[in-house]
């Protein structure tokens, strides 16, 4: 108890230990200077009334006899009482704030250690708020790591969110938190510098941790990764991505079609040919509105050979693939960019000689309801 009281005052903030130390001083001066000026007394004497005055202990040994002597000894012990309730009053607020906040900070590592998991967010900023969006809309147990005051002030602590005033570059706090029972780190600050000394310091104690790393500008990517984050995540190649997806929007076309994994090469040759590009493929499970998606990006003709070849070859990738479009009921959408809607009609007109054309454009809930009538 006695080193935590110590730790406590000794914690007061400067300001008021400023300001209250410039007051002693001024009024130690003052009974000084007014004891040798008004009650004629010696240096050695003065520095003696001053302080006994000051501290009302009043020994009796010199007493004021005059009018203005009697006025300066009640300014002194009354600046000296005054003085004292005003240093007692800043000593016993701060420590009652300490306390408050060692006991709130208890109260909240309780909180972190009756959880069966969670995530750690670092960074409650425009993106941080994103991140924390989505890990609440799943129910996730999160802990939040914020150094700015007033954005701290935002978080809503819960039985499920777990708000921690403090900068995570200057306390190993976070590192201890990253351990088993951490699902995953997201470092989401705007500073690459910060997120790069958190993803050091959470690596050191903790090799297994999968840590996800905000990277502002494009060339800390690969120190991010030096570093030990598993991913990186950069808003300035995914925003990058979303401008490209949103311009292609008037020449992408969704088509949904339906057919077996033998026609996959024949259906990959039309889409090259007519210059457009397979981006993306939808696999939907019979009435399930969100689809299975794979990544192509591709128009090169050359891929779809090589796809084609690896298929014939590997047996077990082709029984694999032959079981998710049995699963599908062979029903799957295309995401094609092309360069204009007169080269999709002629793309249509061709594909549905090969392949039967369920629809275009369909939404994921249009689509789920036609592979539930279909299943």
């Amino acid at each position: 108890m006695r080193k935590i009281t110590i730790k406590l005052l000794t914690r007061l903030p400067t300001k008021y230990l400023t300001s209250g130390l410039i007051l002693i001083i001024s009024l130690f001066i003052y009974g000084v200077v007014g004891s040798m000026l008004i009650m004629h007394l010696n240096f050695v004497d003065s520095i003696y009334y001053a302080v006994i005055t000051m501290a009302t202990v009043g020994y009796g040994d010199y007493i004021p006899h005059t009018g203005i002597q009697k006025i300066f000894a009640t300014t002194l012990a009354l600046g000296g009482v005054a003085l004292l309730a005003y240093v007692f009053n800043i000593m016993l607020t701060s420590f009652q704030e300490q306390m408050s906040k060692y006991s709130k900070e208890a109260r909240k590592m309780k909180a972190i250690n009756e959880m069966d998991d969670y995530y750690i967010l670092c960074g409650y900023g425009r993106v941080g708020k994103v991140v924390f969006k989505e890990l609440s809309q799943r129910n996730q147990n999160v802990i939040i790591f914020e150094k700015d005051r007033d954005t701290y002030d935002n978080i809503e602590d819960s039985d499920r969110v777990v708000g921690i005033h403090k900068d995570a570059t200057e306390d190993d706090l976070i590192a201890k938190l990253a351990g088993e029972k951490c699902r995953s780190v997201i470092i989401a600050t705007g500073d690459d510098v910060s997120n790069l000394y958190i993803v050091l310091t959470i690596r050191e104690t903790n090799p297994k941790a999968w840590i996800v790393a905000r990277a502002s500008k494009l060339e800390n990517i690969s120190r991010l990764k030096r570093a030990g984050a598993d991913k990186i995540v950069s808003p300035e190649v995914s925003g990058g991505k979303n401008l490209y997806v949103e311009s292609t929007m008037p020449h992408l076309l969704r088509i949904t079609v339906k057919h077996d994994i033998n026609k996959i090469y024949d259906e990959f040759k039309i889409i090259t040919q007519h210059g457009c590009t397979l981006e993306n493929i939808d696999y939907h499970l019979p009435g399930i509105e969100a689809p299975l998606s794979r990544k192509i990006k591709t128009m090169n003709l050359e891929d779809g050979k090589k796809f084609r070849d690896n298929l014939n070859k590997n047996e077990e990738s082709r029984i694999a693939l032959k079981n998710l479009y049995n699963i599908v009921n062979s029903i799957h959408s295309h995401y094609i960019s092309g360069p204009d809607r007169a080269t999709f009609i002629k793309l249509l007109k061709d594909l549905g000689k090969h392949v039967e054309i369920i629809g275009t454009n369909l939404t994921d809930e249009e689509i789920a309801k036609k592979t539930k009538l279909d299943d």
